[in-house]
C-alpha cells in the first residue's frame, strides 16, 4: 500500500532462444493445469467457475522480457499485464484462497497477481522461512490458473531497501532458485522506498539484480523508484534522476505508484514523462487516496487508465482482499465465506477494476 501511513492470444512460439524452451514448455502446459486444478474446488461446498476455453496469459504469452520500453512477450510482442495486488499476507492471506483465484482468472479475466510479502510489520522477519513458503504457494496457485505472478519484496518501513539488504539477499536466493525454471514471475525488489536518495536505491538494485540472475538470468526485474515509487515527485524530485543514472542492468523495468484521490496532474504528467524514456510497470495503484481509502475519484482513475492503455503500462490494483478500507475490492467479511464471482461481493472500487480487467 502506498504510505505516508488483452493480453495476445497468438499461441506461444514453438522454438526460439534456447534457454527459453523449458519454460516455453511449462508455460504451456498451463492451460491444461486449470482445469486440474478446479475440479476438487467443484466437489466442495461452493462450485468454481468454469475453466477458460482460451490460452490463459501465461500460455498464450510465455515468457516475458524487456524490449526498447516495452514489456514483450516470447514472440516479440509488447503486452500490458492486467491484475490484482494481494493485501499484505500477514493479515489477509485467508483472502487468496483456491475459490478467490479462480474467480480472479476466471471472472475477473486477470493476466497477472502480485504477491505482496511485507518484510516488517509482523510479515517475513517475524518467520523468513514461512513467509517465504507462503509467498510460493500463491505464487504457484497464479501460475496453475494460466497468471504471471510478480513477487513483491513490500518493503515499507524503514524506507531505505538496504536496510534489508541481507534479508532481501536471502528471499530471492530462495525465489529464483525455485522458480529459474518458469516464465511466469517477475521479482519486484523493492515496494516504495522513501526518504532515501535514488542513488541508495540503485545501490541495492546493484546488489540484488545479481543474486536473481545467478539463479534466474531470463526473467523481468521491478526496481522501486524514489519517494513511494513516485519517481521521485512525492519528495519533491522527478524522473531525470533515474533517467539521467539509470540501474546498470538489463531486463529490467522501473515501478510507479498512484492514488488517484491524491496524485493528479503532477503524477500523471510524471508517468507520462518517464514511460516516453524507460520501460514502466505501475505495480500498485488505487482509486482513493494515499492511504487506500476514502471517496473513489474514478474519473482521476480513468485517466491514469487511458495513458497506460495507450502507452501498453502494466499494473495491478491494490488490492485483493476485505479489508475494511475502500480500497479492499471486496466486502468486508466476503473472505469468512465462499462465494466470490459477481459483483454482488465487491465494494464500490472492485466493481468498477473488474470491469477494466474485463475489458
Amino acid at each position: 500500500m502506498y504510505q505516508r501511513t488483452t493480453s495476445p492470444t497468438e499461441p506461444a512460439p514453438t522454438a526460439g532462444r534456447r534457454r527459453f524452451t523449458r519454460k516455453a514448455l511449462l508455460a504451456a502446459s498451463a492451460l491444461g493445469v486449470v482445469t486440474a486444478l478446479l475440479a476438487p474446488v467443484r466437489a466442495g461446498a461452493a462450485p468454481a467457475p468454469a475453466a477458460p476455453t482460451a490460452a490463459t496469459p501465461l500460455a498464450a504469452n510465455g515468457q516475458l522480457s524487456v524490449c526498447g520500453r516495452q514489456l514483450c512477450n516470447a514472440s516479440g510482442q509488447a503486452v500490458a499485464l492486467n491484475g490484482m495486488s494481494t493485501h499484505g499476507t500477514q493479515w489477509y492471506a485467508q483472502c487468496v484462497t483456491e475459490g478467490s483465484l479462480n474467480a480472479l482468472a476466471t471472472d475477473w479475466r486477470a493476466d497477472v497477481l502480485r504477491v505482496s510479502t511485507y518484510v516488517q510489520e509482523g510479515g517475513y522477519e517475524t518467520d523468513p522461512a514461512g513467509f517465504t513458503a507462503r509467498a510460493q504457494k500463491f505464487i504457484d496457485a497464479a501460475h496453475a490458473r494460466g497468471m504471471y505472478a510478480v513477487i513483491d519484496w513490500h518493503m515499507l518501513t524503514p524506507g531505505d531497501p538496504n536496510a534489508n539488504l541481507a534479508r532481501a539477499k536471502t528471499f530471492f536466493t530462495a525465489m529464483a532458485k525455485k522458480y529459474k525454471d518458469h516464465p511466469g514471475v517477475l521479482y519486484e525488489i523493492a515496494n516504495e522506498p522513501s526518504g532515501v536518495s535514488w542513488s541508495a536505491i540503485k545501490s541495492y538494485s546493484e546488489q540484488i539484480i545479481p543474486v536473481i540472475r545467478a539463479q534466474d538470468p531470463d526473467a523481468v526485474v521491478l526496481v522501486g523508484t524514489r519517494a513511494w515509487s513516485s519517481f521521485g515527485v512525492s519528495e519533491g524530485s522527478n524522473e531525470s534522476e533515474v533517467v539521467n543514472n539509470p540501474v546498470r542492468a538489463s531486463n529490467i523495468m522501473y515501478t510507479f505508484h498512484f492514488y488517484a484521490a491524491s496524485h493528479r496532474e503532477a503524477y500523471l504528467s510524471a508517468l507520462d514523462r518517464a514511460s516516453d524514456k524507460l520501460p514502466v510497470f505501475v505495480t500498485e495503484f488505487g482509486t482513493q487516496n494515499y492511504a487506500g481509502e476514502g471517496a473513489n475519484d474514478f474519473a482521476m482513475s480513468q485517466r491514469y487508465l487511458d495513458l497506460m492503455k495507450r502507452k501498453k503500462i502494466s499494473w495491478t490494483n491494490w488490492n485483493y482482499s476485505d479489508d475494511h478500507r475502500s480500497g479492499a475490492v471486496f466486502k468486508t467479511g466476503t473472505c469468512n465465506g465462499s462465494n466470490w464471482t459477481g459483483t454482488g461481493v465487491l465494494k464500490e472500487a472492485g466493481v468498477w477494476i473488474r470491469e477494466r480487467i474485463r475489458q
